[in-house]
This record gives C-alpha cells, structure tokens and sequence, in this order.
C-alpha cells in the first residue's frame, strides 16, 4: 500500500473509486468484473495517474481471481472447490469494498493473492 497523495483531485479520486466499484457489475453480467474496471481504465489512465494505478491493480486481481475461481471449480469434482468458491467470493466483495474506501482516500490498494500482469 502506498501513502495517500495530498495533490491528487477530487475527481482524480472518483474516478479511481469508480474503477474499483465498477468490478460489482460481474454480480449482473457475465465477464463484468473484469469488463467494467476495463473500460472505465482505458477511458481514464491518460488523464489520471491514479486511475492508472486503481486500475492496474483492479484488473490485476480480478484477472487473478478468475483463475483462482477456475481451479475452484474443477476441484468441486473432489468436494472443496464449492468452499472456495464462496471463499473467493467473500474475499473479492470485502477486498473490492476496502480498494474503494482507500480509493477515496487517494490510497491505490494493493489486493491481496494478486498475479502482476500488468505492471
């Protein structure tokens, strides 16, 4: 995690919190998760830094936990996967939910069990 930066601008924030709370589209439509964070950073990361770095760091974990979620499923075939699967997703409601207060704060979040690939 990284300090809370004095200069950034109101809207500089809104639109990394806008990065983070746009993952919770996955909840209605397929691919969401991934697809809502996506556009909203490739419309913004010129403009802002910021949303540069929520947004890398978004897609990274989303990214992330769909391979999670996919190895999940293959091993409900031995009985763990379905308490992985709901693991996962408490995990990504919580971790989504503390990206988008540290956002509003000018904090870019690092989640957690994140794959880099983007950098």
């Amino acid at each position: 995690m990284t300090e809370p930066i004095d200069t950034l601008s109101k809207e500089a924030k809104n639109m990394g919190l806008l990065v983070h709370a746009a993952s919770f589209v996955g909840y209605v439509f397929p691919l969401g998760s991934v697809l809502g964070p996506l556009i909203v950073w490739l419309m913004k990361r010129d403009e802002f830094e910021f949303a540069n770095q929520c947004g890398k760091n978004c897609l990274n974990f989303k990214l992330s936990l769909m391979i999670y979620a996919l190895v999940s499923a293959i091993l409900i075939l031995i009985g763990v996967g379905v308490l992985l699967l709901a693991a996962l997703a408490l995990l990504d409601v919580i971790c989504t939910i503390i990206a988008m207060v540290k956002a509003s704060d000018g904090i870019a979040y690092q989640y957690p069990l994140t794959i880099r690939f983007l950098k």
